[in-house]
């Protein structure tokens, strides 16, 4: 039987091309329950979901013009396999070949890494839910109803779901793609790739009044704060006159402005900020600019100029038919002087995640991980769960300056932080 194979989405392709040695763009979410998981039953509710995700369940391979994903055969499957090391280790192309998908368990967590060539955060929030939904069905004998956010492997996805929604919403213009470069930290590299991953875990109600008082989102709030700890950090190393702009990396899911129900990627970034040359901000300051950047990028008229610039040049004829070996090197060379030369870090939040009642009983915790970029070793990511905000910083220098200054600054803003590392 002949398998099938999926073309990557418009955001995946670059992905397979920038990746290097000691380096891929992944991401990982896990869920911490309150009871141990047996990894037998995991097993059988990974092996469930195949059916209903099937652009998950598929292995990354380079053909002469294009790198393409390819189902897995059903003897090889998922393997469900013990957490191991630290979180996001190096995924290589050995291991793409065979999954780009990993399952993980240690004691009560149940953790999926993504190799972002898959779907992005909203794509795998839906993964996990349901895989953790299927779990205690299978545990428990219960039955937990489906919607959008638990989906059955008794379900067949509809055509819309493996759909690449970039195709669909391309303006007829493309917008342009220069920035100024922004401050990047920088540090003494962990050594063998090691990444320190510190967790703040912080009263939800808190800092939804923080950011409210300010009016703005939460998203916004924590841009700014992480925009004047970078500040700061800038501020001690180099005279204002030499500084860089400030940008933190906001990713948008675009599901939501334009309807779409794709489960691959369908997400773009704003870089949002300022620049410290001009003067000094408060944090009330900050707010107010990246609240009406976000405001004034994310509409749908903006991001169809965006998305037309990353369609346009695949549609092109020359680009069409040139070897992906060239094409490697020429979306690597794109992607070093604009990939991540216009922000600082990431901050990606999913949200707040409402579970069915029939999971909570059984749910402690989620968590949301995006790994360190290519060209700057720290990020930001933010997963909000039953009255607790899960806020990640992931970083792969040994450095630890960024976090204290961001989590102690919270603190000072009246909202309680609990502090766990990965990190004796």
């Amino acid at each position: 039987m002949q398998k099938k194979w999926y073309r990557l989405d418009t955001a995946a392709l670059i992905f397979p091309a920038i990746a290097r040695r000691n380096w891929s763009n992944g991401f990982r979410l896990s869920v911490t329950l309150r009871e141990e998981v047996d990894p037998k039953i995991l097993q059988r509710a990974a092996d469930d979901l195949r059916r209903r995700f099937p652009c998950y369940y598929v292995t990354l391979h380079r053909g002469f013009f294009w790198y393409y994903l390819e189902e897995i055969s059903e003897e090889g499957g998922v393997r469900v396999r013990r957490d191991f090391a630290y979180p996001l280790t190096f995924m290589s192309r050995g291991e793409l070949k065979k999954s780009c998908l990993r399952v993980l368990y240690y004691e009560n967590r149940i953790a999926v890494e993504f190799f972002h060539s898959l779907t992005d955060g909203s794509g795998g929030k839906i993964f996990l839910c349901s895989l953790a939904a299927r779990y205690l069905e299978i545990a428990h004998g219960i039955r937990i109803p489906r919607g959008e956010l638990i989906r059955g492997g008794e379900e067949t996805p509809a055509p819309e779901e493996l759909e690449d929604s970039f195709l669909k919403n391309a303006a007829e213009a493309a917008a342009g793609r220069k920035e100024k470069a922004a401050f990047h930290l920088r540090g003494t590299r962990n050594p063998e790739g090691y990444r320190t991953l510190t967790t703040g875990i912080l009263d939800t109600a808190s800092l939804l009044e923080a950011a409210h008082r300010r009016r703005v989102s939460v998203t916004v709030f924590l841009a700014a704060v992480m925009a004047e700890s970078v500040m700061a950090i800038q501020d001690e190393n180099r005279p204002r006159k030499r500084q860089r702009p400030v940008k933190i990396t906001v990713p948008v899911d675009l599901r939501r402005l334009y309807g779409s129900r794709t489960l691959r990627n369908f997400a773009l970034v704003l870089n949002v900020g300022v620049d410290p040359r001009f003067g000094d901000y408060s944090l009330e300051e900050l707010c107010r600019s990246i609240h009406h950047q976000m405001g004034a990028g994310a509409t749908r008229q903006n991001m169809a100029g965006i998305i037309a610039a990353n369609v346009q040049p695949q549609q092109a004829a020359l680009l069409r038919l040139t070897p992906v070996l060239l094409k490697n090197l020429v979306m690597d060379w794109i992607y070093r002087k604009s990939g991540e030369s216009g922000g600082s870090l990431n901050i990606s939040n999913l949200g707040t995640v409402e579970l069915p009642e029939e999971m909570q009983p059984w749910v402690e915790r989620m968590e949301f991980i995006i790994g360190p970029q290519r060209s700057y070793p720290n990020n930001c990511s933010v997963l909000s769960l039953g009255g607790k905000t899960y806020v990640s910083m992931i970083r792969n220098i040994r450095e630890s300056e960024l976090e204290r200054r961001f989590f102690s600054r919270l603190v000072e803003l009246g909202i309680p932080v609990e502090i766990e590392c990965n990190e004796s």
